[in-house]
């Protein structure tokens, strides 16, 4: 199985599988000398681990990262430094319950990849989907928590939106509010916090799941990042996005609005600024024009299917093409989109630091 690495400067490899003994990613070409904590990495982990509240999958695990390789102590306090090298970290897997899957070792669940993978490699690892797990992606946000660090001054944000046919209140956002202990689903909007309850729990207790929508924003993303036309910023941005397991859909600033949209309405106009750069009157555009960062806020949105696994039965085939009735054991997510907040922040927080090395390698400035 071939393709499990992303980006080019910054460059992560992801490894593991969702029942075996650990997972991990190597990431090549951080630059040295960036100086952290292993808290920093752990506190975005723990932002994305399963088993914080009801409306998540129940799977205990600590998803403790250790860092192998590309670091050095620096100094008593606790930091350290960023050599240069490949930087190895790894997270062990402790709560699995393979048995949960050997009913399905030989069916295909509909929705899910296992048909796909099977078609393609001859073979599939059927506890908990191996690769095609959820499980893949705590990998790619401890990645992401050293991405954040390569450019200065970036802070990248999620929040949940959407959640299957209910929606937050835009004029409600509350960034402050989207890490409250009050919050089980990262969303922006207080008075969405109870009717999303009320609708996962009945989604929940009839043993479906649901899916959502999930909007990232990028803060302190200097102008000139991306090129056209084969490395455009929003263009990675959407391939990292779309490489998460479950996303059906990427979207950039207004994305598909903007096909129901004039000229003139989605045209970001500009005026003069202080400092001698252009003052955007809009931002339809999301931060990106022609593939190339404008130095506002980078605006992307992306959909999660539901979760394929689910306890209502469904029509399959097995391995020989007999058909079968399908039912999911174990436990799930009722909604994946939940933990793809920090997943979704990981993924643009790593394409940005590729493309600010790949501008900074390029034109010896930012």
């Amino acid at each position: 199985m071939s393709h499990n690495t992303f980006g080019h400067l910054f460059r992560v490899t992801t490894w593991g599988e969702s029942h075996g003994p650990a997972l991990g990613c190597v990431v090549d070409g951080c630059p040295p000398g960036i100086r952290f904590k292993l808290e920093d990495v752990q506190r975005e982990l723990d932002r994305r681990k399963p088993g914080q509240s009801r409306f998540v999958t129940q799977r205990r695990e600590p998803d403790e990262v250790k860092m192998l390789s590309g670091v050095l102590p620096d100094g008593d306090d606790g930091h350290l430094v960023t050599t240069g090298t490949p930087i190895s970290m790894l997270i062990e897997n402790v709560d699995q319950r393979s048995k949960d899957y050997g009913d399905i070792a030989q069916q295909y669940r509909p929705g899910h990849a296992d048909y796909a993978y099977d078609v393609k490699y001859g073979v599939r690892d059927y506890r908990g989907g191996g690769r095609s797990s959820a499980r893949e992606t705590a990998a790619r946000v401890a990645a992401g928590a050293l991405a954040r660090l390569v450019v200065p001054g970036l802070k990248v944000r999620g929040a949940l939106i959407a959640m299957g046919d209910k929606e937050i209140t835009r004029a409600n956002w509350d960034w402050d509010f989207v890490e409250s202990a009050d919050n089980p689903f990262f969303t922006p909007d207080p008075a969405a916090v109870p009717v999303f309850a009320d609708y996962l729990d009945g989604i929940r207790k009839n043993g479906s799941s649901v899916g959502a929508l999930i909007e990232i924003v990028a803060e302190g993303v200097p102008a000139g990042l991306g090129a056209p036309l084969y490395a455009k910023l929003d263009a990675d941005i959407a391939a990292g996005l779309m490489s998460i397991n479950a996303v059906k859909g990427v979207e950039i600033g207004d994305g598909f609005a903007t096909a129901r949209m004039t000229g003139e309405e989605n045209a970001d106009e500009m005026r003069g600024g202080n400092d001698g750069q252009p003052r955007f009157l809009a931002n339809h555009a999301g931060g990106i024009l022609g593939g190339i960062s404008t130095g506002q806020p980078v605006v992307a949105r992306f959909a999660v299917k539901p979760t394929s696994s689910i306890l209502t039965p469904r029509q399959s085939v097995d391995r020989t093409g007999k058909e079968v009735d399908v039912m999911t054991k174990g436990r799930h997510d009722p909604c994946v989109g939940i933990r793809a907040v920090p997943i979704g922040e990981a993924m643009v927080s790593c394409a940005i630091a590729d493309h600010y090395l790949r501008h900074r390698g390029q034109t010896g400035r930012i």
